[in-house]
């Protein structure tokens, strides 16, 4: 199925499992898959805009990750499962393309490039190996209290719990989301695929052996008013894939602006 509408172009993908993935694409030049992170895809996130940044230097992909937006969600799940969905994202787009992630989409990026999926470059923002996963040295099944929320269709109490008790944000930004138009929404619509999320971050701990197999160019990028635990998850990154650049992108928090992830692409991708 496919359709066009002002230079761009709407397709499913078929991953190995037979899920059907929802690829947008839009620009020319050398293909640019986005990797979306937590509740985000096509029609909710940084990805379109970023697309549109992007589209007079590269053919730019961006699509709903398994479970979300018009994307299938075969179960069980696995991570493999989304490295596969991104292979064959890169195979609909040619076979070997740059390859930039944020947020967990990041980690999910580091995963396939890890697994030998094939990539020309990888750039990524915050990937959050923050540590949240263990507490007091002991693990933490987020994943298992989110799965619980989700049997009893609580999806409001996941994303709340998500937002404060995983990544820290103040309880009242919760409260505060069900006021902007159309986040709230976006936001439990996708609360089904958060579970996901702890299994794509390792339980939020960098797995430093298996980053170690990355043989492509890769730069990771961190905000300069990121948190201390996500700029020492940036540091052990650099440190695990061989011969990465890092860089620190100054006044940028974790909603990184379009304009100053569009420089860092555009120089490291051309270069």
């Amino acid at each position: 199925m496919k359709t066009r509408s002002h230079d761009t172009t709407i397709d499913e993908v078929i991953s190995a499992d037979g899920t059907t993935i929802s690829v947008e694409r839009i620009g020319f030049g050398p293909a640019l898959i986005l990797v979306d992170g937590a509740f985000c895809g096509r029609s909710f996130g940084p990805a379109r805009a970023l697309a549109q940044e992007l589209a007079d230097s590269f053919s730019v992909y961006f699509y709903d990750r398994r479970g979300r937006g018009d994307s299938g969600d075969t179960q069980p799940y696995a991570v493999q499962r989304e490295v596969e969905d991104l292979a064959a994202v890169i195979h609909h787009a040619g076979g070997n393309a740059f390859v930039y992630g944020i947020s967990s989409g990041a980690a999910l990026a580091l995963e396939a490039a890890a697994a030998g999926v094939p990539m020309r470059k990888l750039g990524t923002y915050e990937a959050p190996y923050t540590g949240v996963g263990i507490i007091d040295g002991v693990p933490v099944d987020h994943g298992r209290h989110l799965k619980a929320l989700l049997a009893e269709e609580k999806r409001g109490a996941m994303v709340s719990y998500f937002l404060v008790k995983m990544i820290g944000v103040p309880a009242f930004v919760p409260i505060m989301l069900h006021f902007i138009p159309g986040v709230w929404k976006s936001q439990t619509a996708s609360a089904n695929t958060l579970p996901y999320e702890t299994e794509v971050l390792n339980n939020f701990t960098v797995p430093t052996d298996r980053l170690s197999q990355i043989s492509i160019p890769t730069l990771i990028l961190v905000g300069g008013k990121a948190a201390t635990p996500m700029v020492a998850a940036q540091s052990v990154i650099a440190a695990s894939v061989p011969n990465a650049a890092h860089r620190t992108l100054e006044g940028q928090t974790h909603q990184v602006s379009t304009a100053a992830i569009a420089l860092e692409l555009r120089a490291f991708f051309s270069a």
